[in-house]
């Protein structure tokens, strides 16, 4: 099929009685498409030609051709013609003009209309530096690149509908071929939605898919929202984490930019129960990739402004550096307020920057760049004066200026406890020693402990020794109130042993009295009916007050009176030797 029945048939004409068109000299008509001149592929556009009011007829031609692809009658008021194209092709696209013709002949040609189709290669990507957040009046710069060799690109504003820049391609480094189009100034009363395309230049009209849409907020225009998060500053791989986006302004959607990226993650806005508009920015699970610095826009619907960028939230993640620091508190864990504290994270590891970080803080605490010190790596984290404030639990990281919002995994945990601030500010704390590392002394509630149980253990001994007390002296009780019967004393067992009826046992019985008043001695033995053992009794002069006097028992071998022998007892047994009792009255 020759070219021109292709184009014919892209008209959806037939082979008919073709038309050449000389050139006049009548006003140039003019052409355009609607819906516009970059139409999708295997969708249908119409081309429109608009002449003078005396025109009889219309002629299409095509970049090409010699000859018109299709002539048309003038429609009422006879002013302009319509050439309808159903299904938008390759063969279609190309540069078009249009003729019209009068009673005095025929006009000039119109200004040619590029007619492109879309959708006929891969969509290459785009991309913003610094930032798709740009300052009113601020420039910037837009790359479009693709890895299929395409020798031109095209950037389109979405607002224009057509061209905006066309840049031949250059090769990157990487091996990628790239475009730059610099952009600005940019201003707020205005649409930034940009798309790119790329083509071939055997092929100029024929283009690619179009590239994701990028759109440049302008900033600083309205009030800055806040950027937060539940979780804290300090996250692991794998766990889940949400940034939240709130402003006091009610804002109709909200972005999310990284620095570093030309990503926007943008989404409706939410009205709180407190009056607040936000959206929650959800990143989970987390990954070494959500490492970096964000901040939050907050806009309105079919418009480019935006607010002003909220402060920075730095998001660390832990865990991808393989070594894990140590951390010590000197003077120790427990402080009083006004005191100076400090912290000392060291590892053996390369490290280029320590963090210190408190749990439940909002933000990222302290960076100190490392020092090298006897084989370590270490920085040293002062807190002077100590106030209520500090109290709280603490862990060190390790980071590399390469990635400076990866972190190592975290040293154990270090409570600082701010004496007098219990129950004020933070729950009770702990403290905890780094591994490998001795105690740096028991934490506050083993002292509590420790003495709790030396004050339990002393109570209990002073109990014990007064049961024990309490205990002898109902046994002396017990003894002092059985010796005044002698009898109870003298008095051996008949089936003991002969020789233990041998001993001499003298009890004196001594009442405090004064010395002057002499001594005296009373001397009686019993019968041997009434004292078969021959026990022998001395009495001193009785006292009038019994409950003073003392019974001593005297070894016979020490002390030793003679007494006359008892008559043989009926049964023939030797008598026993007497016990001799003395009562001693001391006058």
């Amino acid at each position: 099929m020759t070219p021109i029945l292709t184009a014919l048939l892209c008209l959806g004409l037939s082979v008919g009685s073709r038309t050449q068109v000389q050139a006049g000299i009548l006003p140039k008509p003019t052409i355009w498409a609607e819906p516009g001149s970059v139409i999708p592929m295997d969708t249908s556009v119409i081309l429109w030609c608009k002449g003078s009011l005396k025109a009889q007829k219309y002629a299409l031609y095509k970049d090409g051709y010699s000859e018109a692809l299709k002539v048309q009658k003038a429609l009422e008021p006879k002013d302009k013609a319509k050439f309808p194209i159903t299904y938008m092709t390759r063969v279609c696209a190309g540069r078009y003009r249009c003729y019209y013709e009068s009673p005095t002949g025929w006009s000039e040609s119109s200004d040619p209309l590029e007619l492109v189709v879309t959708g006929m290669h891969s969509k290459p990507s785009l991309s913003v530096l610094p930032s798709p957040i740009v300052p009113s009046g601020g420039n910037v710069t837009l790359q479009c690149g693709s890895w299929r060799g395409f020798n031109k690109f095209i950037l389109m504003r979405e607002a224009e509908g057509q061209p905006s820049w066309t840049r031949y391609s250059q090769r990157a480094p990487s091996g990628e071929f790239q475009a730059l189009f610099p952009v600005g100034p940019v201003i707020p009363s205005l649409m930034w939605t940009f798309r790119c395309h790329g083509s071939y230049s055997n092929t100029p009209q024929v283009w690619s898919l179009p590239s994701d849409p990028l759109e440049l907020l302008v900033s600083g225009v309205l009030g800055k929202p806040s950027l937060l998060t539940q979780q804290g500053p300090v996250v692991t791989s794998g766990q889940n984490l949400t940034l939240q986006c709130l402003s006091d302004v009610s804002y109709d959607r909200f972005a999310l930019s990284k620095e570093g990226t030309s990503d926007l993650l943008q989404l409706h806005g939410r009205q709180t129960e407190a009056g607040f508009s936000g959206a929650d920015f959800s990143l989970s699970p987390v990954r070494s990739s959500h490492g970096g610095q964000y901040t939050c826009y907050g806009g309105n619907n079919l418009s480019s402004q935006w607010s002003a960028p909220s402060d920075p939230l730095d998001i660390l993640v832990t865990g991808q550096l393989p070594y894990t620091p140590s951390l010590w508190v000197h003077p120790g864990p427990t402080v009083a307020p006004g005191e100076n504290v400090t912290l000392l994270c060291q590892s053996l590891s390369n490290v280029d920057t320590f963090l210190l970080s408190k749990d439940g803080a909002a933000d990222a605490s302290l960076r100190l760049r490392s020092k090298y010190r006897a084989g370590k790596y270490e920085a040293e984290f002062s807190m002077s004066p100590v106030t209520p404030a500090h109290g709280g639990a603490y862990r060190c990281y390790g980071s590399i200026k390469t990635s400076p919002y990866l972190l190592s995994y975290p040293s154990v945990l270090v409570e600082i406890l701010v004496s007098g601030s219990f129950g004020l500010h933070d729950p009770p704390p702990t403290m905890s020693s780094p591994t490998a590392a001795p105690a740096q002394g028991p934490s506050w509630y083993l002292y509590v402990l420790i003495g709790a149980s030396v004050a339990f253990i002393l109570m209990l001994c002073l109990l014990i020794l007064l049961l024990v007390r309490q205990q002898r002296r109902g046994k002396y009780r017990k003894s002092r109130d059985a010796d005044p019967e002698p009898k109870d004393r003298g008095l051996q067992d008949s089936s003991r042993p002969a020789a233990v009826a041998q001993e001499e046992t003298l009890y004196a019985a001594v009442q405090d009295t004064w010395p002057e008043d002499g001594v005296k001695l009373d001397h009686w033995q019993n019968t041997q009916d009434e004292d078969p053992q021959g026990v022998t009794y001395a009495q001193a002069a009785a006292s009038d007050a019994p409950s003073d006097v003392t019974y001593a028992q005297l070894n016979h071998l020490t002390l030793r009176q003679k007494t006359s022998a008892s008559s043989p007892s009926q049964s023939g047994e030797p008598p026993a030797e007497p016990c001799v009792y003395a009562a001693l009255a001391i006058h």
